[in-house]
């Protein structure tokens, strides 16, 4: 008897998840509310002049990409960010300035589209593991009913897969919890990427 509240939740669980009902056919993985839009538009994040010419280059300048890297990460502030460039591009010398801001802003473009695709694909690949999670939730509450509508019921057995269901719904729950934390990340890497190339266009005009 027990175990008849925890079957009640368990169901109510596993007829929650939500999962096959994308918002978007094209990407039946994605989880998040936000709709999922694969890369970051340039044209959405710089007004500057074209990057065409710089490319990969700043790959190769040691100062633009240490600092690409230290502004690009998440757990940095993004004022302090904002600061570091302004001062960096604020010490070239006025004939180099554009140039180097254009090195800066395409290392960070490279790299926060990179980082956001990483936090998507992640998002993508957990769905996948809590679509497999509730199909287990599910078959392991029927399997529970059955076992309690039994004529002579196995205790043992029956307390053993109400223990091991309610750590499987806990799980299940935890990663919920989770990706809709991580759903907010892409937004905040457009933010970041629009807020850090408005500071190299101020400081190269």
């Amino acid at each position: 008897m027990r175990w008849l509240v925890t079957i009640g939740a368990l169901l109510a669980v596993a007829a929650s998840t939500g999962f096959g009902r994308a918002a978007d056919p094209r990407y039946p993985d994605w989880p998040c509310t936000q709709a999922k839009v694969p890369e970051i538009s340039l044209a959405a994040v710089w007004a500057g002049p074209p990057l065409d010419d710089v490319l990969d280059k700043w790959k190769t300048d040691a100062k633009v990409s240490a600092l690409v890297a230290k502004s690009a990460a998440r757990r940095f502030p993004l004022e302090e960010a904002q600061t570091a460039i302004t001062e960096f591009l604020a010490a070239a010398a006025p004939s180099e300035k554009a140039a180097t801001g254009k090195l800066l802003f395409a290392g960070l473009f490279d790299t926060l589209n990179a980082q956001r695709s990483s936090v998507m694909n992640g998002l993508e690949r957990v769905t996948r593991r809590q679509r497999e999670a509730a199909d287990k939730i599910r078959s392991d509450t029927l399997a529970l009913q059955a076992l309690q509508g039994a004529s002579q019921p196995d205790q043992a057995k029956i307390d053993e897969l109400g223990n091991q269901l309610v750590w499987e719904t806990r799980i299940f729950e935890d990663r919920r919890r989770v990706i809709k934390f991580v759903c907010e990340v892409p937004t905040a890497i457009d933010q970041r990427l629009f807020a850090l190339g408005r500071t190299i266009q101020q400081e190269m005009e």
